[in-house]
Parts: C-alpha cells; structure tokens; sequence
C-alpha cells in the first residue's frame, strides 16, 4: 500500500521517532540526541527519499500543532509555584525581556537585509524567538510564510538551548533568576525544557519569560514591520 493512502503514517512515525529519542537521550545526555533535534532529522531522512511534501505531512499531523496551546498554557503551573519568586524580581525581568524583543527582532531583519531575502521571507524570519503558538499567526498576520517561520523558530530553539548552556559554563550567573532568563529569553520553548533540567526555580523564571517575551514580540513585530 502506498504511503499516501495511510494518512496515519506520519503521525505514528513521529509518536515513535519522539518516544525513541527521549528514551536515547534519557540514557545517554546528549543535546545532540534530544527529541528537538533527533525527530525532525529522522523525519527529514524518510521524507526525502519518499518525496512527501510539507502538505501531506502537516494534514496527517495538524493536531499535533494545535496542542502547542495548551502546552504552553501548562507552564503556568510552574510558574504559580514560583510566584514569590517572579514577583520579588519582576522589574529586573522586564528590563530583561525588553532588551530581549528588541535584540531578536532587530537581529531577524540586519540577518534578512544582510542575505537580501525577499519580504515574505523576511516577515517570516521576524517572529524567530517567539514561541510557535504566537509566532506562526503572527507571521500569517505580517504576510510571511507560517511553516517557514516554524522551521526558524526550531532552529532558534535548539541553538539558543545548546548555547544557553555553554554559556552557563562560562558567565558567573549564580541566581536562578538570570540562568533562567537566559534560557526562557533566548529559546522559548526548547529553552524552558533545557533550563528545567537545570533546576526547578530555573524553569518557572524560563517559562514565564518565554511567555511574557512573546505577548511582548506580538505587540513589537508588527510595528516595526509596518516602519521599515
């Protein structure tokens, strides 16, 4: 039977390739081996050869994306918990996540000027550092391209996770605070996961800035998109 005639295919290759490289990575601590990156190189490895557009593979798996929500609404649980926390520390974090919009935002269009891309590519790139809930309509709503900005949102992710952590290596951030800042700022929701294997307190300041550093680029990205 041809794969094009089983429409659970990819979502049950994905379910597998998900499960398969959490356990590898559970066993072995490797970032290079975590699900963000393992799964959509297994799922890029089988697409190529059978040829299966983008479409096929999104109308077979949409409902994987549309849990994105509720998943990022759950990391309010966390975030309640740290609360005194968060409420000690709030202007330091907002000084933070504004430093933090802005930085993304002005990088995505010096990079796209840089590599003169086209417009829709440009406004696609701009969302990058919001998390894929927020950035996908909001790239639709600029006129960029939402699965391209999904892809870009991936890439910010995993390297702005594997980057937060050497670089927790090498700056003295002592406070839970700043090194969770670091992650929830800099990679959304890849950063969250990275900095709850930090530590607890890391991963509720990460996820709370992660959230708030989106409502922030919501209101950011079209603005400067419409002035330049």
């Amino acid at each position: 039977m041809k794969l094009e005639l089983m429409p659970m295919f990819w979502l049950a290759f994905t379910l597998l390739a998900y499960l398969f490289s959490r356990w590898l990575y559970r066993r072995t601590g490797r970032y290079l081996l975590s699900p963000l990156i393992l799964v959509p190189a297994l799922l890029l490895a089988l697409a190529v050869p059978l040829h299966t557009a983008y479409a096929e593979y999104s109308s077979n798996t949409h409902w994987l994306m549309l849990v994105l929500g509720p998943v990022t609404v759950a990391f309010a649980v966390p975030i309640w918990q740290q609360r005194r926390l968060l409420v000690r520390h709030w202007s330091a974090l907002l000084l933070g996540m504004l430093a933090g919009s802005v930085a993304s935002i002005a990088t995505s269009f010096g990079l796209a000027r840089a590599l003169a891309l086209d417009s829709s590519v440009t406004l696609s790139l701009v969302p990058r550092s919001i998390t894929t809930p927020f950035a996908m309509p909001l790239a639709q709503d600029l006129g960029g391209v939402p699965e391209l900005t999904a892809v870009f949102v991936m890439f910010t992710g995993v390297f702005g996770a594997m980057l937060g952590g050497v670089l927790l290596k090498w700056l003295p951030l002592r406070s839970a605070l700043a090194r969770g800042a670091l992650f929830g700022v800099g990679a959304h929701g890849a950063g969250v996961s990275r900095a709850h294997e930090v530590g607890g307190e890391e991963g509720s300041v990460a996820g709370l800035v992660m959230v708030l550093t989106g409502l922030l680029n919501l209101f950011a990205a079209p603005l400067l998109a419409s002035l330049l």
